[in-house]
């Protein structure tokens, strides 16, 4: 699990980097609480990652070039580990 999501989080890292002050706020939330999932004992169910999605879903329409694409990779990331977890 964590290695997924680490590399979502990486992905979001350097997604700020290059971000708009405007979408910045919205990748620097996401990137915390996947550190949360990363380094602590909770792991996120569906509706939590279906939350960050959303998230990340509306930073990427806000979002363009470098920034767009590093939001994208990490969509696909997260969406690839939620498919692993079961449903509640």
């Amino acid at each position: 699990m964590t290695e997924q999501l680490q590399a979502a989080r990486d992905d979001l890292e350097e997604a700020a980097k290059s971000a708009d002050d405007d979408v910045r706020d919205d990748i620097r939330e996401t990137t915390d609480a996947f550190d949360d999932y990363v380094m602590g004992d909770t792991e996120p169910d569906h509706a939590l990652l279906d939350e960050r999605l959303n998230t990340l879903r509306q930073v990427r329409e806000r979002a363009d070039g470098n920034t767009e694409a590093k939001v994208d990779s990490a969509i696909e990331t997260v969406e690839a580990y939620r498919e692993t977890i079961d449903q509640a």
